[in-house]
């Protein structure tokens, strides 16, 4: 129907052209909208007021031109001007029945579309270091991203989904050197773990597997690994300074192939255990780019050496520098330090333009908020690489705050106090999960209640949903219990029974999901979708305890058949979109 009347509305637009109201170089957008109170019709038009301007004519009187030319059509009962120039459009309710006749035709494919037309789109998300497990804050970056790049493709859009693993950096060196002291330890060697380092059970585990595999290879005396060593923060030293002494200390007694033995032990265990959660979590990935990728193929030196012929680098006490206070940024950044390492940032602009090169036409980046100050320098790398900033679109996720028995649950990676994705996926459920993390907007904050996720009550929204699906299938059964079927030709031919309240606004709301399954992926607002399925079960369980299905009335029971059937289809369409189950009983 949206799309019936922006077409009529296009058509009139053509007529005023011709007969010299509206210039014929005009190109409107029609910008229809769902009236939010009945009493203004079903759908409001500003096109009037956009107008009015260029056809130097008061909002109004072209309202009423507008609505003089448009094609008489007998879905629409009445359109009224309202306001400064709003034009209101009353639909007939019975010409809104031809969408359960196109949901029963289309099925699992109502509601998808072709307006991304095969543009090409990057989503990068949760890429978070393999450092450890993916904890609770990880898994809400992972299903928000999931959902954009799902809801993406259902629209039309070309999407790669990629992680970019930091394999290269000083916290993959804090991890190192964190599993060979563990390892030190599985030797028998007795020490102080220093308190820089990452102390999770996994660090343990991963230094029992690497001692029983190759036993006292890489074994070194605690006397020579701590001499001279600067003193750790608690002994009045410095935590960093100690961490960094010990990593440099490693390398040396370890030489280059051992300590990558170590290195490479960490981040293959920890890095598989990720994918396999993410997997499992409904999460997957058409790529995974390491960083050190950056490094082997030339990619920072590339990156560098363009930046420099665009007049964007300088040398100060011995680092480069870029240039991105030119650009927008609030400060210029180190790019090489003075002892000739890049910088994570220049990871970051190589990264970008490998991107850029591979020829994406929008890129998504799905950052946590604390990122939120990265964006600018960004941004200025890719307009100094000549790329058009635009194409990047960042995207910010608020970690989910934990809380069970009312009490909020502390996380450290560091210090291994956290609760993983996996255990809150166990405690709570896929569903729930996944529910939750993408209830509200992703750059709102988030509590993510424990008792509510696991309740069986119309309390928890993904039960609530659920059980709407669940109760059309129990309805469906009943049926086949009494020795009856669906005939849906005869439900089909004998809509215009469906004359109750709640039948009205379920029909209406059916016709709703093709128009918010665009906006939610077109604006990267899955809790659009959300909502809607939220609404939409709503307006069922009103119906299901207001009225019988199964009626003597054979035409009135195969109307109404089709029309639950249709919320079934709609309710299954976006929660698969949403990979979440669709139970038949509950």
């Amino acid at each position: 129907m949206k799309q019936k009347l922006e077409s009529l509305l296009l058509q009139a637009v053509e007529t005023l052209k011709t007969d010299g109201t509206l210039e014929r170089e005009l190109n409107p957008q029609i910008n229809l909208e769902r009236a939010r109170d009945q009493q203004h019709g079903d759908f409001a038009t500003n096109l009037a007021m956009m107008l009015a301007k260029q056809a130097k004519m008061n909002p109004r009187q072209l309202a009423e031109k507008i609505i003089a030319v448009l094609a008489a059509d007998e879905a629409v009962t009445k359109i009224e001007i309202a306001g400064p120039g709003f034009i209101n459009f009353f639909i007939n309710p019975k010409a809104q029945y031809q969408i359960i006749n196109t949901i029963h035709q289309q099925g699992h494919k109502f509601g998808l579309s072709q307006v991304g037309a095969g543009k090409k789109v990057q989503v990068e998300f949760v890429s978070a270091n393999p450092t450890g497990p993916l904890h609770v804050g990880h898994g809400r970056g992972a299903a928000y991203g999931s959902a954009v790049a799902d809801l993406l493709a259902a629209v039309g859009f070309e999407v790669e989904r990629e992680y970019y693993v930091n394999d290269a950096g000083r916290q993959m060196d804090i991890l190192a050197a964190s599993v060979w002291l563990r390892y030190l330890e599985e030797c028998g060697e007795v020490f102080t773990f220093p308190s820089n380092g990452y102390r999770g059970d996994y660090i343990r585990e991963i230094a029992a597997n690497i001692h029983r595999d190759s036993n006292n290879e890489y074994r070194h005396p605690v006397t020579l690994v701590f001499e001279d060593i600067p003193a750790d923060e608690p002994q009045g030293g410095n935590k960093d300074t100690h961490i960094d002494a010990l990593i440099a200390r490693a390398k040396t007694l370890l030489g280059d192939k051992q300590y990558r033995d170590i290195f490479q032990a960490g981040l293959n265990e920890i890095l598989s255990d990720i994918r396999q959660d993410l997997s499992e979590f409904g999460v997957d990935y058409q790529q995974w780019f390491s960083e050190r990728q950056l490094m082997d193929d030339g990619s920072i030196e590339e990156a560098l050496k363009r930046l420099g012929e665009a007049g964007y680098l300088y040398k100060n006490e011995g680092a480069t520098w870029f240039a991105s206070s030119r650009l927008g940024d609030e400060k210029d950044r180190v790019v090489v330090r003075e002892n000739g390492q890049s910088t994570y940032f220049a990871s970051d602009i190589a990264y970008h333009m490998h991107k850029l090169d591979r020829g994406f036409e929008q890129i998504i980046n799905i950052w946590g908020a604390d990122h939120h100050g990265y964006i600018p320098r960004v941004k200025a790398a890719m307009q100094a690489l000549g790329a058009d900033t635009q194409k990047l679109k960042v995207l910010l996720v608020q970690f989910a705050v934990l809380y069970r028995g009312g009490e909020q649950v502390q996380m450290s990676t560091r210090s291994g106090s956290f609760v993983t994705l996996r255990q809150l996926r166990n405690e709570v459920g896929q569903d729930a999960a996944r529910f939750f993390y993408v209830m509200r907007k992703s750059e709102q904050h988030m509590d993510f209640d424990l008792k509510l996720a696991t309740s069986k009550t119309n309390e928890n929204p993904v039960f609530y949903v659920q059980y709407a699906h669940a109760r059309v299938c129990s309805v469906l059964k009943q049926l086949e219990e009494k020795g009856l079927q669906r005939d849906i030709q005869l439900g089909e031919d004998n809509l215009d029974k469906l004359t109750e309240e709640q039948e009205i606004a379920l029909v209406s709301s059916l016709t709703r999901y093709p128009e918010v399954l665009e906006r939610a992926a077109v604006q990267h607002e899955p809790h659009l979708l959300i909502n809607y399925l939220r609404e939409l079960a709503a307006e069922f369980h009103t119906y299901y305890n207001a009225h019988q299905f199964i009626v003597d009335d054979v035409a009135l029971r195969n109307a109404r058949l089709n029309l639950i059937y249709s919320v079934k289809q709609v309710l299954a369409n976006g929660l698969n979109l949403l990979r979440i189950n669709t139970p038949e009983s509950m």
